[in-house]
């Protein structure tokens, strides 16, 4: 989406202008008096406890979300983004040509204005290179928000649906879940644990690969000879 070329070509394209200061500090102060549902840290938690808080007093909290979803999708189509985004040597017209950029990318999305707020306050911080981490931890908070429990399932190849749906069923059934929560199940695929699976709940890991089977009884032989 935005290699070099791109760039230079939206920077001649795009008008040129500063990030005001002002709507900076109306973002923050947006972004007071609200709770958010978790503690998020890191200066990527930061910026996305500011935006969860700034979402709700503006009543945008679901299209926020939409948005952020989108953006964080943008680093899967393109894996040069994130290099863009963290060039140290970008000036003020390079970043009002991504900020444009990405709101044009994620189409009517981009068009909220607690997303504009969060893009110039991002760049006006040099902290545009943040955007894929603060998008993951704002989808932290909106779990949190819906009551969501997050069980990420590891395994060696992609698990077919009527396998995540038995899963799902057992494990909303155990002490993981508690009551009123609903479980989100993300299949991930690392062909390096071999066979098995990897159940993440919350704060929780169950390992239940062949890779772990096998280091087990490789520290176990190690020990006895």
């Amino acid at each position: 989406m935005l290699s070099r070329q791109a760039l230079r070509s939206l920077r001649a394209a795009a008008p040129q202008r500063t990030f005001a200061r002002s709507s900076v500090r109306s973002y923050a102060a947006a972004a007071q008096d609200v709770k958010p549902p978790v503690s998020i840290y890191g200066l990527d938690g930061t910026y996305a406890t500011a935006l969860y808080t700034a979402a709700v007093k503006s009543s945008t909290l679901e299209p926020t979300a939409k948005a952020l979803t989108a953006l964080g999708d943008l680093f899967t189509k393109d894996a040069k983004l994130a290099v863009v985004l963290s060039t140290p040597t970008l000036t003020d017209g390079d970043k009002s040509a991504i900020v444009a950029e990405l709101q044009k990318s994620i189409g009517a999305a981009g068009a909220n204005d607690t997303i504009k707020n969060f893009l110039s306050t991002l760049a006006e911080n040099n902290r545009l290179g943040l955007l894929k981490d603060v998008s993951a931890k704002f989808g932290e908070l909106m779990s949190a928000s819906r009551g969501e429990v997050e069980m990420i399932v590891t395994s060696a190849q992609q698990l077919d649906g009527r396998t995540l749906s038995r899963l799902e069923a057992a494990v909303s059934k155990s002490q993981y879940v508690g009551p009123g929560k609903k479980l989100k199940v993300t299949n991930e695929v690392k062909p390096d644990i071999l066979g098995g699976l990897v159940v993440e709940i919350g704060d929780r890991t169950i390992d239940l690969s062949v890779s772990s089977k096998i280091a087990k009884m490789n520290k176990l032989l190690t020990d006895t000879l």
